[in-house]
């Protein structure tokens, strides 16, 4: 797909919790799996960093939701207090809600799902993975804070990668410290010379590849009663061990159990 494909974005409003919350979902033709986007404090489905992002796994196959995580009238008392920004579970509980709904939609219900957490939003992505295994095939935390997944970081058996700008040393140290307790496949990316926001030049542009690298090595297979596709993913890792399970549309997904691996390098 060309870096300049154009993708139709739609707007929704998903019922989660008894709220409504406001979501962008964006398909391309041929998508491989799609990817929801949890944002960090303060931020919403309009964050400029994620839309980049976003648009990098579009142009690489995937479809995109980008969703706000509070309601309208939430962000207000979270902008006063910034107590809901830190309810991780809170959090958690509408990113599994938001999967549940795309397994809803026809154009998303054969996909498989990874995850895209930044900041305290990847804390909520590695707590609802931990907590819904068999909905979630990867997932991808960009200067996020994992340390607040507390003890849900040993039940994550999703492939997980950390990024990490090689200038925010703080976070550095702390997803180096979450990294040893998730048992799943992992890798911990250094960006060089890069800080928390990775707003120097090629930042987020390194960000944005190295996701979705992570995602087509394991997102780019699936087992659909309905597709029976197989593709050369499935000999990617030859020490993973493979069930079956079967979500609530009835579709069966061959869902990888990843032998843990402990990878820690530096980008270019």
């Amino acid at each position: 797909m060309g870096a300049d494909a154009q993708i139709h974005e739609m707007a929704f409003h998903i019922p989660i919790d008894r709220v409504m919350l406001e979501g962008n979902l964006a398909i391309p033709a041929g998508a491989r799996g799609t990817i929801l986007f949890a944002h960090g404090s303060g931020s919403s489905r309009h964050s400029p960093r994620n839309r980049y992002v976003a648009r990098v796994l579009q142009n690489a196959g995937f479809g995109t939701l980008l969703m706000d995580l509070l309601t309208t009238e939430e962000e207000a008392l979270d902008d006063q207090t910034a107590a809901l920004r830190f309810d991780i579970n809170l959090l958690a509980r509408r990113l599994i809600g938001a999967t549940w709904w795309l397994q809803d939609q026809s154009a998303t219900a054969n996909h498989p799902i990874g995850y895209f957490g930044a900041s305290t939003g990847a804390a909520a992505a590695l707590v609802a993975a931990a907590a819904a295994t068999n909905l979630v095939s990867a997932v991808v935390s960009r200067g996020g804070r994992p340390d607040l997944a507390g003890d849900a970081l040993h039940k994550v058996i999703a492939p997980t990668l950390l990024i990490v700008g090689g200038n925010d040393m703080q976070v550095i140290e702390l997803n180096r410290r979450a990294f040893d307790l998730i048992p799943a496949q992992k890798k911990l990316e250094i960006v060089p010379s890069a800080t928390h926001l990775f707003e120097e030049p090629g930042a987020l542009e390194s960000v944005s590849n190295l996701a979705a690298n992570w995602f087509h090595y394991l997102l780019n297979w699936c087992w659909g009663e309905d597709r029976g596709c197989l593709t050369r993913a499935e000999n990617l890792c030859p020490g993973r061990r493979k069930t079956v399970q079967r979500n609530k549309r009835g579709v069966v997904w061959r869902n990888a159990r990843f032998v843990a691996t402990s990878t820690i390098r530096l980008s270019n």
